[in-house]
């Protein structure tokens, strides 16, 4: 949690906003990451 997020689980877990803010970035990542597969799987079928 602390290398990928810079937040200790600690904080995580104790305060809501610091929550918040970490999940926003692991859905944005999620969401980055589903479209480059996208991407990548229709240059490969074509």
């Amino acid at each position: 949690m602390l290398i990928a997020h810079g937040v200790c689980y600690e904080d995580y877990k104790r305060k809501l906003n610091v929550r918040m803010e970490v999940e926003k970035r692991r859905e944005l990542d999620y969401m980055k990451c589903k479209r480059l597969i996208a991407d990548f799987d229709g240059r490969i079928h074509c």
